[in-house]
């Protein structure tokens, strides 16, 4: 299904050929994020990333993009809290050229000072920008009380203070110390050949010498109490965020806590979302969604509510989330779910560069990669018992995390008292 390949300096390569497109998805995977960074850098991985698109020894950043897009392709990047990505999609016969740009963007951006100065102000906009946005700001409060005074606590984009603090001296030795072959996957997805871009690979890195492996401080999770946090602001809908500790990524039971995941939330055959806003119209947005880390994860709810109605949301959420800790749910919920599952990872492989995210993460994480094939066997697997053991194992009273942000009139403790699951 796949080829890989490790150069002696331990870059990783990964590749999946696909006879019947004409694309191709590479991406350049860097096992740093914002759980690697110390608290006085915070946002320095997004902050790098972002310059990188700014110009490297070869290519200007207005080459950059003409190279990309003027053949029709398109060019990207981000920042997680443990990868930065570096990703192209592009006509198969420029391969090379993108291989090329992105390469020298990684190993010799030019990092010139009057970027900096500029890519400052655009991050504190950015920054802004998601602050004045109550669906996204709301899951910055709740990543505060899942991970207090810890990496994953923080926004990967940083603060205002860690933003303006960080120099240019300290960007060029943040990427020379984890922008290291070890640290480095290369995936690629669509029609070409594997020994075509190894050797290419083997030209543009292998002199470059390796470090040693970026490494994070493990999650901590110590919670005995639920939490709650409101942002009191004058909005037209109450936003939730509700959170609890759930599975790591490659823990025995991840497929099964999907299963509740898309049971709970992740469709619009859900049970919340009948219950909430088909039976009630309790409110618009309504829906679940999972993290996933290499030693944690979280379970989310999320919600935008009827101001005058949180109350009754909150209560009908819970009680939701307590039936699937009593009962099994039933066996044409549960296949239906499973093929959902299967059907959606399926219709995402279809496309390029679904594939190369599929694989590049999955190795950077993991060193591993799964196929399709495996994944359908793991899920045919499943028991309902399964199912109700993850839902026992997440939802759980003194695990529950809520941030708010709206104008609310009942009182905090009026809403803690609402923190029970049904």
């Amino acid at each position: 299904m796949y080829k890989r390949l490790k150069l002696e300096n331990g870059l990783k390569i990964v590749t999946k050929r696909l006879s019947s497109v004409q694309s191709v998805a590479l991406g350049i995977w860097i096992n740093i994020g914002s759980r690697y960074e110390n608290p006085g850098q915070k946002g320095i991985s997004h902050f790098l990333e972002h310059l990188l698109f700014k110009g490297s020894r070869k290519y200007s950043c207005r080459t950059i993009k003409e190279s990309i897009e003027g053949v029709g392709g398109s060019l990207n990047g981000f920042t997680s809290e443990e990868h930065t990505c570096y990703l192209v999609k592009i006509p198969h016969r420029y391969l090379s050229s993108a291989l090329n740009i992105l390469s020298d963007m990684v190993i010799n951006p030019s990092l010139a000072p009057a970027d900096i100065v500029k890519e400052r102000t655009v991050i504190l906009e950015e920054l802004k920008m998601y602050r004045d946005l109550p669906q996204s700001y709301v899951y910055e409060l709740l990543d505060a009380l899942l991970w207090p005074s810890q990496a994953l606590g923080s926004p990967i984009i940083g603060t205002v203070e860690t933003v303006n603090n960080i120099s240019r001296d300290v960007i060029k030795s943040f990427r020379a110390n984890h922008y290291t072959p070890a640290n480095i996957v290369i995936s690629a997805a669509g029609l070409l050949d594997h020994d075509f871009l190894v050797k290419k690979v083997s030209t543009i890195f292998s002199s470059i010498k390796s470090a040693k492996i970026n490494t994070f401080l493990k999650a901590k999770q110590c919670q005995d109490k639920p939490q709650l946090n409101i942002f009191y602001k004058d909005t037209e809908q109450t936003h939730m965020a509700l959170g609890f500790h759930a599975l790591e990524r490659d823990h025995p039971l991840r497929h099964a806590q999907s299963i509740l995941h898309i049971i709970l939330g992740a469709n619009m055959s859900s049970r919340l979302f009948n219950e909430v806003r088909e039976k009630r119209g309790l409110a618009y947005e309504i829906g679940t969604g999972l993290k996933r880390y290499y030693d944690t994860g979280a379970f989310l709810v999320h919600a935008g509510i009827d101001n005058q109605k949180v109350s009754d949301c909150l209560g009908l959420i819970f009680q939701e989330l307590g039936k699937t800790k009593k009962s099994l749910i039933s066996k044409d919920e549960f296949k239906r779910a499973k093929e959902f599952y299967l059907g959606q990872l399926s219709l995402a492989l279809e496309d390029t560069m679904e594939y190369m995210l599929w694989m590049g993460e999955s190795v950077a994480c993991l060193d591993k990669v799964y196929s399709l094939e495996q994944v359908i066997k793991e899920v045919a697997k499943i028991s309902l018992e399964d199912v109700r053991a993850v839902a026992r194992q997440v939802f759980r009273n003194e695990a529950i995390n809520l941030a708010l942000i709206g104008p609310l009139k009942i009182s905090q403790g009026q809403i803690y008292n609402k923190l029970i699951i049904g």
